[in-house]
C-alpha cells in the first residue's frame, strides 16, 4: 500500500483509531485489577478524544467539508457524518463519566462494559458513514449485538435478563424485516450502493411493475427503521428495556444509538429513495401521529421515571419524524434543507436532554438504592437545589417550554411541517405536546412543592457534577442561541 492509498482512505481514520484502541483496551484490561479500573476508563476517554480530533482533522484538513466515497463506494465521508460522529463521541464520553460510580457500586465496572461500549460506538460510526446496504447492515448488527449484551450486563438481575431477551428477539425480527426490504430493493435495482439506488430508483419508479417492487421493499425497510428509532407500532421493546436495564445502560441505549438510527434513516430514505418520498412520507406521517399520541398518553400513567422517559422517547421520535416527512412536497424539494435540518437539530437536542435526565437519576442512585420512581425526587429543591434546577431545565426542554433548546427544536420541526402544508399534523403535534407537558411538570411539582421523602446522600465525583451542570446549561445555551447548533445542522444537510 502506497502513501497515496493511505491518503485516499484518510476519511476512515476515526474508525481505524477506534478499532485499534478498542482492541488494545480489551487486551490491556486483562491485566488491570478492579480497584484500578479508572485507568481503563481514562484510556477510553483519551481514545474518544483522539477520534474526535481525527474527525475534525478529516472535516477541516483532509476532506475539507466535501463528500468522499471510499472502499469501492462502501463508505461515505460528508459533513453530516462528521457532525453526527462528534455528537456520538460526546454522548459516549458523558455516559462513561455518568456511569462510572454507578457501575462500580454494583460491581459492573468491568472491561466488558467499556469494550462493548466502544465497539457499539464503532458500529454507530459505520452506520453513519454507510454508502451501501452491506455496510449499513454490518454497522447495525455490530451496534445491536453490543447493546443486547450491555442490557444483560447485570447477570444476577432477572429483570435485566428478561429485558435483554426481549430486546434480542425483537431486534432480530426487525433486522430480518430490514434485510428483506433491502433484498427487494436490490432485486429491483441490481445494486447495493445507496447512491446507485438513488440514481436508478427515479427511472424505475416510472414503471408500474418496478415501482411496485420498490414500494414493497420500502415498506419492510421503513418497518426496520421504525424499530431502531422506536416509534409506534414498533415501540413495544422500549419501556421494558429502559426499565429492566441498569440505569447507566438505559442512558446509553437512549442516547447515541438514536443518532445512528437517524443517520440510517437519512441514508436510506433521503440519499437512496428520495424519489419514493411520496410513499414513505405517508408511512412516517401515520407513525408520527400514533407515536406522539400513544407515547404522551401512556407516559401520564407511569410512576417509574425510567418507563415514563421511555414513553417520552416514543413521543419525541414521533415529533422528529415530522421533520423527515416534510422535506419533499409533491415532488418539490425546496423544503429539504429546512425540514431535514430541523429533524437533525431535534435529534441532537433530544440526545442531550436524554443524557441529562438519566444523568440526574444516576447521580442520586447509590449502592442498594435506585433513584427511578417519582417519589424519589420529592422535595429535591430543599436538599439539592442546584440539581433540582438542572432537572427542571431537562423537564422544561423535554416539554418544549422556552427558553430551553427543546422549545426551539419543536418550533423548527413545526415550522417545517407547516411549510410543507401538513397543517393537521402540526395541530395534532401541538395538542399532544400540551398533553405531554403534564407529566414533565409533575416532576417539577414534586421537586419544588412536596416535602422530601428522606435525606438523599450523594457520593459522586466533581467531574460528574461538572459534566451534569454543563449538560443542563447547554439546554439554556441552545435555547437562547439556537443558531450555534442549527447552522451546522443546515450545513450538514446541504452536504447531502
Amino acid at each position: 500500500m502506497t502513501w497515496t492509498d493511505v491518503l485516499n482512505h484518510l476519511p476512515a481514520l476515526p474508525e481505524a483509531i477506534l478499532l485499534a484502541g478498542a482492541c488494545a483496551l480489551m487486551i490491556v484490561d486483562l491485566y488491570v485489577k478492579d480497584e484500578r479500573r479508572g485507568v481503563t476508563v481514562a484510556f477510553a476517554q483519551v481514545l474518544l478524544a483522539l477520534c474526535a480530533a481525527a474527525t475534525l482533522f478529516v472535516l477541516w484538513g483532509g476532506a475539507g467539508g466535501k463528500r468522499y466515497l471510499i472502499f469501492n463506494g462502501l463508505f461515505v465521508a460528508d459533513v453530516m457524518g462528521h457532525l453526527l460522529k462528534l455528537v456520538c463521541y460526546l454522548s459516549v464520553s458523558a455516559a462513561l463519566v455518568y456511569s462510572r460510580q454507578y457501575l462500580a457500586d454494583r460491581g459492573l465496572l468491568r472491561g466488558e462494559f467499556i469494550t462493548l461500549l466502544l465497539f457499539c460506538l464503532l458500529g454507530m460510526m459505520v452506520m453513519i458513514s454507510a454508502a451501501s446496504f452491506l455496510t449499513l447492515f454490518l454497522g447495525l448488527e455490530l451496534m445491536s449485538l453490543c447493546l443486547y449484551a450491555l442490557v444483560a450486563l447485570n447477570r444476577d438481575s432477572a429483570l435485566s435478563t428478561e429485558a435483554a431477551m426481549k430486546y434480542f428477539v425483537l431486534g432480530a425480527l426487525s433486522s430480518g424485516l430490514l434485510l428483506y426490504g433491502m433484498s427487494m430493493i436490490y432485486g429491483a435495482t441490481g445494486t447495493l450502493n445507496i447512491y446507485d439506488v438513488s440514481r436508478l430508483a427515479g427511472r424505475l419508479a416510472a414503471s408500474p411493475t418496478d415501482r411496485t417492487l420498490l414500494v414493497f421493499g420500502l415498506v419492510f425497510v421503513v418497518a426496520g427503521l421504525a424499530f431502531k428509532i422506536g416509534v409506534v407500532p414498533f415501540h413495544m421493546w422500549i419501556p421494558d428495556v429502559y426499565h429492566g436495564a441498569p440505569t447507566a445502560v438505559t442512558l446509553i441505549v437512549g442516547s447515541a444509538p438514536k443518532i445512528a438510527a437517524f443517520a440510517m434513516a437519512i441514508r436510506l430514505l433521503v440519499n437512496g429513495l428520495i424519489d419514493l418520498a411520496q410513499d414513505w412520507q405517508q408511512m412516517l406521517a401515520l407513525m408520527a401521529v400514533l407515536s406522539m399520541a400513544i407515547g404522551n398518553l401512556t407516559a401520564i400513567a407511569q410512576t417509574n421515571l425510567k418507563r415514563m422517559l421511555a414513553y417520552s422517547t416514543i413521543a419525541h421520535m414521533g415529533f422528529m419524524l415530522l421533520g423527515l416527512l416534510s422535506g419533499v412536497i409533491d415532488g418539490n424539494r425546496l423544503n429539504v434543507e429546512g425540514a431535514y435540518g430541523s429533524a437533525l437539530f431535534y435529534m441532537i437536542v433530544y440526545v442531550l436532554m436524554s443524557l441529562g435526565a438519566f444523568g440526574i437519576l444516576i447521580y442520586f442512585s447509590r449502592a442498594g438504592f435506585e433513584c427511578e420512581n417519582l417519589e424519589d425526587l420529592k422535595g429535591l429543591n430543599r436538599t439539592h437545589p442546584w440539581y433540582a434546577f438542572l432537572m427542571l431545565l431537562f423537564m422544561f426542554s423535554l416539554a418544549g417550554i422556552p427558553p430551553t433548546a427543546g422549545f426551539y427544536a419543536k418550533l423548527a420541526v413545526l415550522s417545517a411541517a407547516v411549510d410543507a402544508g401538513h397543517i393537521w399534523l402540526a395541530v395534532a403535534a401541538v395538542v399532544l405536546s400540551l398533553i405531554g407537558a403534564f407529566y414533565y411538570l409533575r416532576v417539577v411539582k414534586l421537586m419544588y412543592f412536596d416535602d422530601p421523602k428522606q435525606p438523599v446522600p450523594v457520593a459522586q465525583s466533581s467531574g460528574f457534577a461538572f459534566a451534569l451542570s454543563a449538560n443542563g446549561l447547554a439546554m439554556l445555551l441552545f435555547g437562547l442561541l439556537p443558531s450555534l447548533l442549527m447552522n451546522p445542522c443546515l450545513e450538514a444537510i446541504k452536504g447531502l
